[in-house]
């Protein structure tokens, strides 16, 4: 009896060979032709098989699975492939693996390209889906599902994006990347050589000259404040919370991470909480002119002018240049002058009570003006100008007052 069922089975096994070969062979036929229907019809009769199938057909059936539904459904095409090239590398065999290769990275071109354009036409829904896919297909190129997570919340699909997102932290995704440079000793120009090998090369060639190698920053941080955000607007306030102080944990020294918490409660319209933690990020980041420039604008939005100029001179003792710092520092300056107008107009009758009023005025003109200008040959704006022009006039500076005219007159009718 047990022989009996032992050539029954083998008999089952024979019968499941020949119909793994003969539909194998019926889809490579139809390929040819290029009958992707058939072929589909073909290998999906063989999917119930794939665990089973014999391992000298399984390779073909991933291969062929790949091409028939290369037309109609990517994904399915860039899993089958993807199968292909991990049995091989396991089977240590490349029959179809220099084949399947570029079929693959066709597919992911052509994904990539449309989720790209998909993104750049703001159907940041459709752009989601490609940039997941182009993942799927690539799984090595984590930077797609970033991308995904970014337009979807642009797309304002939240659990789409929060799945992305915590996808990124538990696979330790960072968005690190390191970038190879060299100078063309004929054009002078800064060159990205694409890799340390080339680099080096073109360097001992002669061709190129100082080498450089550039790392962006991790964007750990920037995923962590990104799920917050998302939760915030899911009005999940306390999660948003508990997400980042638990990101900060891990890191507590992590300027970005504090920065990013910072940025949390100033969307939570929580002030205190705010320059609370803007000045534990100076502690740890004292010469940051940023953070000093951040404390400014707080302090002077809670109406605490004088600490304010206080913190927008650290910023400009630490980077001269910084020009938004000179602008709001006139502009705190500028700010106690609707109080001495409202009492200029409440002594229009008592001439010498509206004389002092009115020096003081201008003391506060004089004190601004100089970082106001700063500010405008810095970066100069619509405001720059419009801000100079009225203190000229009120200093009856006339020179500089006829030079700016012509320039406000332009530039406020663009």
């Amino acid at each position: 009896m047990k022989n009996r069922i032992l050539v029954v089975s083998l008999a089952l096994m024979s019968v499941g060979l020949f119909a793994q070969k003969d539909e194998l062979k019926s889809a490579e036929k139809a390929l040819k032709k290029g009958d992707y229907k058939t072929a589909m019809a073909a290998v999906k009769s063989l999917d119930a098989m794939e665990a089973s199938m014999d391992s000298k057909y399984k390779a073909k059936y991933y291969f062929l699975k790949g091409q028939a539904y290369s037309n109609t459904d990517l994904a399915t095409a860039g899993d089958a492939f993807n199968k292909l090239l991990k049995f091989e590398r396991e089977a240590k065999s490349t029959k179809y693996t220099a084949k399947a290769e570029p079929l693959l990275n066709s597919l992911i071109q052509k994904v990539s390209q449309r989720s790209i354009d998909l993104y750049n036409a703001k159907d940041y829904k459709n752009a989601t889906t490609d940039f997941y896919l182009t993942y799927k297909l690539s799984p090595k190129d984590t930077v797609f599902l970033y991308n995904a997570a970014v337009s979807a919340s642009l797309a304002k699909e939240y659990d789409r994006s929060l799945q992305y997102y915590r996808g990124l932290l538990d696979i330790g995704y960072t968005g690190i990347t390191t970038s190879y440079f060299a100078v063309n000793k004929k054009t002078s120009v800064k060159e990205n050589m694409g890799s340390k090998a080339l680099m080096d090369a073109y360097v001992r060639s002669g061709s190129h000259e100082n080498p450089s190698v550039e790392t962006t920053k991790s964007k750990q941080a920037d995923i962590v404040k990104n799920i917050s955000y998302v939760l915030i607007e899911q009005g999940k306030t306390e999660e948003a919370i508990v997400a980042i102080k638990e990101a900060r944990k891990q890191n507590p020294k992590d300027v970005n991470l504090i920065l990013n918490e910072a940025q949390l409660y100033i969307k939570l319209k929580d002030n205190a909480k705010f320059a609370a933690l803007m000045k534990e990020a100076i502690e740890l980041s004292p010469n940051d002119p940023i953070l000093y420039y951040n404390l400014g604008v707080i302090n002077q939005n809670d109406n605490k002018i004088e600490e304010a100029k206080g913190y927008y001179r650290k910023a400009i003792e630490l980077n001269p240049d910084y020009g938004d710092a000179y602008l709001n520092l006139s502009i705190a300056i500028l700010s106690g002058e609707q109080a001495i107008v409202d009492e200029m107009n409440k002594n229009l009758q008592d001439f010498k009570k509206y004389e002092a009023l009115e020096k003081k005025q201008k003391a506060l003109f004089k004190e601004a003006l100089p970082y106001l200008e700063k500010a405008d040959a810095i970066n100069r704006s619509f405001e720059t100008v419009r801000s100079l022009l009225n203190i000229y006039d009120n200093l009856e500076i006339t020179e500089k007052a006829d030079q700016m005219r012509p320039i406000f007159k332009k530039m406020r009718n663009q």
